[in-house]
């Protein structure tokens, strides 16, 4: 890769308007809220993804 190819691409990995940057998967909004309530211990999922009772 030459020089100018190797910047290009690297001032374009975090830019959001850059249609090539597929790298980030796609989560459902189902899988966004199981994970927020694996993370907040004011959920019971929280405790049951670690195999504990509230």
């Amino acid at each position: 890769m030459d020089k100018d190819a190797k910047d290009n691409n690297h001032s374009n990995q975090g830019n959001p308007n850059n249609s090539a940057d597929d790298s980030k998967p796609s989560y459902t909004q189902a899988e966004k809220d199981n994970r927020s309530n694996q993370l907040n211990p004011n959920n019971d999922t929280y405790y049951s993804s670690r195999g504990q009772e509230k």
